[in-house]
C-alpha cells in the first residue's frame, strides 16, 4: 500500500507492469515451479523498458512538477551523504535560533574543503513537521548567510542545493522579517567573495529558493522546476481555481529546458529515466560530475571578475530588449 501511495497517476501503467514482473519472478523461483518462465520474464522486462521510454520521453511541464515533488526523490542530505565527505552540520543564526528546513556546514568535495548548504524536506509526517515541509523561516536564511560568510573568510567555495516550495509565510516568519532576510541574502550573495554554485534539485519556489541561489553558476536537475510562483498559486490568481495548475505549469515556463532558453539557469543535470527517485545513486553521480566540472572552472576564475559577472548576470534578468 505504501508503494501505491507513492506512485504518480501517469506512472500507474508502469507500476502495474513492474508489480506483475515481481509476481512472475516470485513464481519462477518457487521450489515447486516446474515451468521455465525465463522467456516470459524477459518479454515483460522489454515491455517495461518500452513503457518507461513512452511515459518519460514526453512528460508535460505539470508531470515534471509532480516528479520534482515525488516523496521518494532524493533530498539535500541524501546528496550530501553520497557526494560529499566529512560533512559537519552547523546550527543556528546567532540571532534567534535554528531552522531545520535549511541544513549546512563545511564538508569536503574531491578532498577539498567546501561549504554546502541545502533546503531539506522530511520523508514522513513527523520529519516534515520538523523540517517545516522544506519551507524556511527567516532564521534559516540568516543561518545560511552566516555559513557563507564563514566560507568567504576561509576561502571556501559554496554549493547550495535548492528544494523548497517557498519560504514559510506564517505569522512568526513575518514578525521576524522573512522578506528582509531573503533580501539581505540576495544583496550579500551578489558581492560575496567566494565562488558560488547552486543546484536546483527539486522544487525551486520563488524567493524562498532565490534566498540561497544568487550564484556564479545555477544548475537544475532535468525534472526539477524553478519559478516565481507555484503552478497552484498561479492558477489561484489567474483562474481563481487551483485546478488549472496543469495549464499554469505550461504557461509559466518553469521546466529545465525553458529556463535554459530564458537564461535563468546555466546547465541541466541529467536524471535517470523515470526521475531521480528511481535511481538515487545514479543521480548522485550525475550531480558529482556536474559539481566537479563547474567548480574546477570557477576556482580557476579571477575572483574580482567572478563577483562582477555574478552581479551583472542577475541585474540583467528581466530586462526586455526589442
Amino acid at each position: 500500500m505504501e508503494q501505491e501511495k507513492r506512485t504518480l497517476d501517469f506512472e500507474k501503467p508502469l507500476h502495474d507492469l513492474e508489480r506483475h514482473l515481481a509476481s512472475m519472478i516470485e513464481k519462477s523461483n518457487a521450489p515447486d515451479m516446474e515451468i521455465d518462465m525465463s522467456e516470459e520474464i524477459e518479454s515483460m522486462k522489454d515491455k517495461i523498458k518500452a513503457t518507461k521510454k513512452k511515459i518519460y520521453s514526453k512528460l508535460t511541464p505539470w508531470q515534471k512538477v509532480q516528479l520534482s515533488r515525488h516523496p521518494n526523490r532524493p533530498y539535500a542530505l541524501d546528496y550530501v551523504e553520497r557526494v560529499f565527505t566529512d560533512f559537519q552540520e552547523l546550527h543556528g543564526d546567532r540571532l534567534y535560533g535554528d531552522d531545520a528546513a535549511i541544513v549546512g556546514g563545511p564538508a569536503r568535495f574531491e578532498d577539498k574543503p567546501i561549504m554546502v548548504i541545502g533546503q531539506q524536506k522530511g520523508r514522513d509526517t513527523e520529519q516534515n513537521v520538523f523540517r517545516n515541509f522544506g519551507c524556511p523561516h527567516p532564521e534559516g536564511y540568516r543561518k545560511a548567510l552566516r555559513l557563507m560568510k564563514i566560507a568567504e573568510k576561509f576561502k571556501m567555495p559554496i554549493v547550495t542545493l535548492v528544494d523548497t516550495p517557498g519560504a514559510y509565510p506564517g505569522l512568526g516568519a513575518e514578525e521576524r522579517h522573512v522578506a528582509e532576510a531573503i533580501a539581505v541574502n540576495v544583496r550579500e550573495m551578489s558581492a560575496l567573495r567566494s565562488p558560488i554554485l547552486t543546484v536546483v534539485i527539486g522544487e525551486g519556489g520563488s524567493g524562498g529558493a532565490l534566498g540561497i541561489a544568487v550564484a556564479d553558476r545555477v544548475l537544475i536537475f532535468e525534472n526539477a522546476y524553478y519559478s516565481v510562483i507555484s503552478p497552484e498559486g498561479c492558477a489561484a490568481i489567474l483562474w481563481k481555481d487551483r485546478s488549472h495548475a496543469e495549464e499554469a505549469a505550461g504557461a509559466l515556463k518553469i521546466g529545465a529546458s525553458d529556463l535554459i532558453e530564458l537564461g535563468v539557469v546555466d546547465e541541466v543535470v541529467p536524471e535517470p529515466i523515470g526521475g531521480a527517485h528511481r535511481d538515487p545513486e545514479a543521480c548522485a553521480e550525475s550531480l558529482r560530475k556536474a559539481l566537479s566540472a563547474n567548480l574546477k572552472k570557477l576556482l580557476r576564475s579571477n575572483l574580482d571578475k567572478l563577483v562582477d559577472d555574478r552581479y551583472a548576470k542577475f541585474r540583467a534578468m528581466g530586462v526586455v530588449t526589442e
